[in-house]
């Protein structure tokens, strides 16, 4: 069963799900953005049968409250995660971050070595100069409501759009994806997990597609496996992580959308922590 509840720190409350029982190395799942540890839910469960897992909703998503600071980075959502940790007793840790939570979990590996015993990066966005720009400057706009409700809907397309395009920005054939839309409920549950963080979800996107992978990842100590479905937009720079971190291993998965993925994605990650 998959239980839900807030973390109290010193200035903010960190909103958490969680399952599985005590013992061994638990694990903390980073979500991608925008949204929560809500999209996390089916891994959360699978992984919960065999280790403790604890996913929060990174600060300004979801239900956990913001970073007080205009524009965060992603070594300040580093250091908020291991205020997490600190605050919910955790000593040593293995460590999931897809997309931005594949950036916080690297940044966590550097500044806390000692505390991050193998880390897993699912999706990892290594972008030229030229891709950091553009996305910076169209990927993730701020929103703010109004009387129209117009940011309602802008919610929904800019959820449902990032499954038909790559970028959502490039609505056009040479630019689309094959991945195909999810369930109607399930793009709903991540458009209200969105609409939640409205004012605050373009923070994290900013901070990692500000953040330079290529440079901070060959100072990560940790053990790391890098995995990629086969439709993720971000394999190929995924990829890029066997040569710049030696010794990383690197596994693609089938699509998310194949009968079996989230087994082959759960016993990967199985494997490789167990190992």
């Amino acid at each position: 069963m998959i239980r839900r509840a807030f973390a109290d720190l010193p200035t903010r409350q960190v909103h958490y799900r969680r399952a599985g029982a005590a013992g061994g190395t638990p694990l903390i799942l980073l979500h991608a953005s925008p949204g929560s540890s809500k999209q996390l839910e089916n891994l959360i469960a699978a992984l919960g049968e065999t280790r403790a897992v604890i996913a929060p909703d990174t600060p300004g998503n979801g239900d956990s409250t913001r970073l007080p600071l205009d524009a965060p980075e992603i070594a300040d959502y580093a250091a908020a995660t291991l205020e997490f940790l600190d605050a919910m007793g955790l000593a040593t840790v293995d460590v999931y971050g897809s997309h931005t939570g594949a950036s916080i979990a690297t940044e966590l590996a550097i500044l806390a070595p000692d505390r991050v015993r193998r880390v897993v990066l699912d999706g990892v966005g290594i972008f030229s100069e030229e891709e950091r720009t553009e996305y910076l400057a169209n990927y993730a706009p701020a929103v703010t409501p109004d009387l129209t409700g117009s940011h309602l809907q802008w919610a929904f397309l800019f959820c449902r759009d990032q499954y038909l395009f790559w970028p959502w920005f490039r609505r056009d054939a040479a630019n689309s994806r094959a991945a195909g839309l999810p369930t109607a409920q399930a793009l709903h549950n991540w458009t209200l997990e969105v609409l939640k963080a409205i004012d605050t979800y373009h923070l994290g996107y900013r901070a990692a597609f500000g953040y330079r992978k290529d440079q901070r990842l060959p100072l990560v100590k940790s053990e790391i496996l890098a995995i990629s479905a086969a439709d993720d937009p971000l394999l190929p720079n995924t990829r890029q992580i066997e040569t710049l971190v030696p010794g990383a291993t690197f596994k693609i998965l089938p699509k998310t959308s194949a009968p079996g993925f989230m087994a082959e994605l759960s016993g990967a990650i199985t494997a490789f922590l167990d190992s």
